[in-house]
């Protein structure tokens, strides 16, 4: 059976997203008279840092060879922030929307309106959200639904994607985006005296 990509690489991760972040893609100059000016060269990008536990020798084979079908980076896999996989007000066992869908985009194309929530379901700051068909956010402000299911506008970052409309589909629990691992940057390296190692790697979102 082929492999189907992305791949869902971290189902199963015996580790951590150990760095979740956005990579700006800013470059700034400074005048004489100590002005900085900030350009940006296009939205940010999610960068991540994955490292497992001690892993036995079996367990460190099975996972190299799970990283090695990726090609370094030509093939790719769903990026989750592990430490965000449900949102902080649902821990595991707590029930959350199945359906939510982003019925507004602010003016400002950093703010939402989610529907089809639960009445006050909420959305705390740091909670990350998957828009379909635009990307993966982050919660900047704290929203509550109110008795309809509706969370009116809360501001997300990064700025929405070009494309991205009302009507789509939001995901709550395991929101991913579509990454690559960086090449060169796996690192696997076993004891001597047990064979046993942990296996490391970073990797950036692919657009």
């Amino acid at each position: 059976m082929s492999i189907t990509y992305p791949i869902d690489l971290l189902a199963d991760f015996p580790g951590w997203s150990i760095k979740f972040e956005p990579l700006y893609r800013q470059e700034q100059s400074r005048t004489a008279g100590g002005v900085t000016y900030i350009k940006d060269l296009g939205s940010p990008l999610w960068s991540a840092s994955y490292q497992t536990r001690s892993l036995s020798i079996n367990e460190l084979d099975a996972w190299r060879a799970r990283l090695e079908a990726l090609e370094g980076g030509l093939q790719f896999f769903k990026g989750v922030p592990l430490s965000r996989a449900r949102p902080i007000a649902y821990p595991a066992g707590k029930a959350v929307p199945a359906n939510p869908v982003l019925s507004a985009i602010g003016a400002d194309n950093k703010s939402v309106t989610i529907s089809g929530l639960s009445s006050g379901y909420i959305l705390s700051l740091g909670d990350m959200i998957q828009i379909a068909n635009s990307g993966l956010y982050r919660v900047v402000e704290v929203a509550v639904a109110n008795s309809g299911g509706v969370a009116s506008l809360f501001e997300v970052r990064p700025h929405l994607w070009p494309g991205t409309v009302a009507g789509s589909a939001v995901t709550l629990v395991r929101p991913s985006c579509t990454m690559m691992i960086v090449p060169g940057s796996i690192s696997s390296d076993a004891d001597l005296a047990t064979g046993r190692g942990a296996l490391s790697f970073q990797s950036i979102e692919v657009r």
